[in-house]
Order: structure tokens, then C-alpha cells, then sequence
């Protein structure tokens, strides 16, 4: 069963519950995410105790982040439009992910999941297949460096690519500028305080290496073929990294129908079970079985 015919077996009214979104279930989830932020940031900044070591989870945590803007171009984390929007906006400043453009370029991803020739994720020589091309990788080198040159481009006014809208291309522009200007303050508070070294620089780029093997799971060795069934995988793991990926590790079910918040697609999950074709057993088994395919 493909995931054209498991949608089009479901009940109007079941999909119609699927899709339905919560601010209660959404402000919930992100009291959570942001609490836990709040309270390893506040043992750093106070030095407690071997502070360094609270460094990792507290930058495993704000890259996941990741996964809430990614959320919030489907807009579907909280039912108050408004509200996705301003978090988007919000976390894109942690992230160097200017938020207009990544949810076209990830609307565009949706639209031709794993095709060579159309997915933007795979614009820059697709995913990697060699040992070097892999640490690099998951080094964040090419994330951090791309969307810094991104945000520097967008910002003198070149913004280019066949999915971006015409009509979005100054929203674009003015968020480029914005995002370079407080990155500036940032630089520049870092001559009084090094508050954000540790509590955002170094945090990021610890922690960018586990986004990136979680993010290769959803589509890494998966078929070139229009089934989300085929194209994205589900990754069975624990509920800690469920809940700090807001339910994304359901991946083929969240392609299959994009506009089901994160609180149903474990709900979605259930019902689709059967029907899916690429799952792994784990963030460790896929990563063991990535790596016995890489040349030398």
C-alpha cells in the first residue's frame, strides 16, 4: 500500500481529527523544550559544578530546535497561525535559519523528497558516500558555512532559486538583514561577556554532529520513488528523543501527511504501521548500517 491509497482509505472524519492542532499541546511541548534549555543554560551561566559537561545536552537540545522550525513551516505545532510564525521567526536566530526561506525550500523538499534532480536537500551532491564526505558531514561545517552565506547573499538582495516565491524575495531580504544585525551585537557582546560562547557557539557546534545523524536517518539510503511509504524513513527509538524531535523520528508518516501535528503523529503511526516500507530499529543500528556503506 502506498501512502496515496493508505490516505485515501481513511475515513474524511479520521483525517480530519489527524490534522486537527492544539495551542495547549503546542505551548506545552515547547514549556518543555524551552524549560530544559532554561534550566541547563542556567547551571552554565552560574558555573556550577562541572558546567562543562552540562555543555552537550544543552547544545543536543538547541540544535534540536531544528525540528520545531521545521514544524512550524507546516504550521502546524500550534492552531494560532500567528503563533507559528513567531517561533519560527524566534528560533531562527539560534539556528542560522532564516525562517521565509526555509519554509520554501523545505515546502519544495516535500514536494520532490529524494529526487536528484528536484529535492534542495540534495542541491549540493547529495548525501554522503564517502568517509570523508561523512565527517564532514557531521562536522555542521557544511550547514553552518552554507547558511551563513545564505544570510550574507539573501541580505545584499540575491535571492535565487526555482521554489523560492517572487513575492517573498524582500521578506526574505529584511529577515537576512535583521538576523546580520543582531548577529553583529552578538559579536560584539562577546568584547564584555562570554556568555555567548557558552551559551550558544560552542553548545552549537557540540551538538550540531547528533542533528545531523538524526536528520540523515529520515532519508539517507532511501529509493528515489514517489511513495513516502519508500522515500522517508520511520526510526523506532526512545520517548526522550521522540519528545526532543517533536515526534519527527515518525518521518514517512509525517511526508505521507505533512499537516498532521507532531502530539498525532504517533496516533498516525498506529495506523500506518503496517504499510511502511523503510524503518530502522534505532538512531544506532542506522548509523552502524550508514557507515558499512561508506568507501574509503
Amino acid at each position: 500500500m502506498t501512502h496515496i491509497e493508505f490516505i485515501a482509505g481513511l475515513d474524511p472524519a479520521r483525517r480530519t481529527a489527524l490534522m486537527a492542532r492544539s495551542n495547549r499541546k503546542g505551548l506545552a511541548h515547547l514549556a518543555g523544550h524551552l524549560g530544559g534549555l532554561l534550566l541547563m543554560g542556567g547551571y552554565i551561566a552560574l558555573q556550577g559544578p562541572f558546567w562543562g559537561l552540562v555543555l552537550l545536552p544543552y547544545g543536543i537540545t538547541l540544535v534540536f530546535l531544528f525540528t520545531l522550525s521545521h514544524e512550524c513551516t507546516h504550521a502546524t505545532p500550534f492552531a494560532t497561525p500567528w503563533l507559528n510564525r513567531v517561533v519560527g521567526h524566534a528560533i531562527a536566530l539560534p539556528l542560522l535559519l532564516p525562517f521565509t526561506w526555509f519554509r520554501y525550500f523545505h515546502l519544495a523538499h516535500h514536494r520532490w523528497t529524494n529526487d536528484p534532480e528536484r529535492d534542495p536537500e540534495l542541491r549540493d551532491g547529495g548525501r554522503p558516500e564517502t568517509w570523508r564526505a561523512y565527517l564532514i558531514y557531521l562536522s555542521g561545517w557544511r550547514y553552518w558555512v552554507g547558511n551563513a552565506r545564505l544570510i550574507w547573499a539573501q541580505a545584499l538582495g540575491h535571492v535565487s532559486a526555482p521554489y523560492l516565491p517572487t513575492g517573498k524575495h524582500s521578506a526574505m531580504r529584511r529577515e537576512a538583514r535583521l538576523l546580520l544585525l543582531l548577529y553583529a551585537v552578538i559579536l560584539l557582546s562577546l568584547t564584555i561577556s562570554p556568555f555567548a560562547l557558552w551559551l550558544w557557539i560552542v553548545p552549537a557546534l557540540l551538538g550540531q554532529p547528533f542533528l545531523r545523524l538524526y536528520l540523515l536517518a529520515e532519508h539517507g539510503h532511501c529509493p528515489p520513488v514517489a511513495d513516502m511509504f519508500e522515500n522517508s524513513r520511520t526510526t523506532f527509538t526512545n520517548r526522550i528523543i521522540r519528545a526532543l524531535a517533536w515526534n519527527m523520528p515518525y518521518h514517512a508518516e509525517h511526508h505521507a501527511m505533512p499537516m498532521v501535528p507532531f502530539h498525532a503523529l504517533p496516533i498516525l503511526h498506529d495506523e500506518a504501521a503496517a504499510a511502511l516500507r523503510s524503518t530502522s530499529e534505532g538512531y544506532a543500528r542506522f548509523s552502524a548500517d550508514y557507515a558499512r556503506g561508506l568507501s574509503r
